[in-house]
């Protein structure tokens, strides 16, 4: 039977089998059907004789306090940093038997295992899966990611327009004509007899005129001059937003070969695809 180890483990001892370029998904945040973020993935299971990843050890702790399970590495789906299960649903999760840390699996009995969980009568229609040996291979489908911007506006204040009056004073020069009366004394020569003997209306005889003139009132009214109102439009203008983006490429020569890191060409020829992804940690 085939034995089944854990990725970390077959690392450290037998790494050769693995080949120099492998996938390592522990670590990497795994999601569920409808792309619900379920844990992550913790480990894998390989094949001792071939290399083959055939399981990914998931910590489901986003729907069960603590589990770990086994899923067929068939059925995820990987995207950059992101592991997506699309067809794992939280009953079939909850039907599988905890990963054993301390038990030593087998291919071929934790394949029948699976058949069992995945298609239990006790699970719902929509929750069952027929497994087939499709989904024990490992994904192969390398996806480039590249970032866009996406820009999008928030109203803020950008400033307060307030109004206000204050009193400002000034003098100023009317000039009012008035009138004013004067005493007049007119003389009169005047020759004829009287009985009165001089001195007799001493001190009491007295002549007075009021004399008159007029002044100026002055009082202020208030008239109003001006009507001011505040109010505000609306103006465009275009702002330039500069930021940085990523995206992944293939690295392809310009004759179509395939190239590695250092630019150098890997020639695949007379490699059979199950070597491909035995190189590949698949």
């Amino acid at each position: 039977m085939s034995r089944l180890v854990r990725l970390q483990d077959i690392e450290a001892t037998e790494r050769e089998v693995l080949g120099a370029d492998y996938y390592n998904p522990a670590g990497k945040t795994a999601y569920g059907l409808g792309e619900e973020k379920i844990g992550k993935v913790e480990d894998a299971l390989v094949e001792v004789e071939t290399g083959r990843v055939r399981y990914l050890i998931v910590d489901v702790g986003g729907w069960f306090s603590s589990k770990e399970v086994l899923i067929p590495a068939g059925l995820s789906r990987i995207v950059g940093d992101d592991v997506y299960f699309d067809s794992l649903t939280k009953d079939q999760a909850e039907v599988m038997e905890a990963y054993d840390r301390d038990y030593v699996y087998n291919y071929q009995e934790q394949y029948a295992k699976d058949r069992e969980f995945f298609a239990a009568e006790t699970l719902p229609a929509e929750s069952r899966v027929e497994l087939t040996e499709n989904h024990y291979t490992a994904p192969n489908t390398l996806e480039l990611l590249e970032e866009r911007l996406s820009v999008n506006k928030d109203r803020i204040v950008s400033g307060v327009a307030s109004i206000g009056k204050r009193v400002v004073s000034e003098e100023q020069r009317v000039e009012v004509e008035l009138q004013e009366e004067h005493a007049h004394i007119e003389r009169t020569a005047v020759n004829r007899p009287t009985d009165r003997r001089i001195g007799d209306d001493a001190g009491v005889a007295t002549v007075s005129v009021e004399l008159e003139a007029e002044r100026a009132n002055v009082s202020k009214d208030t008239f109003v001059t001006e009507e001011v109102t505040l109010g505000k439009t609306t103006g465009t203008r275009t702002e330039t937003i500069l930021e940085t983006i990523q995206r992944e490429e293939l690295n392809v020569d310009d004759l179509g070969n395939i190239v590695d890191r250092e630019g150098n060409v890997v020639n695949y020829e007379g490699i059979t695809a199950d070597e491909v992804r035995r190189a590949r940690g698949l």
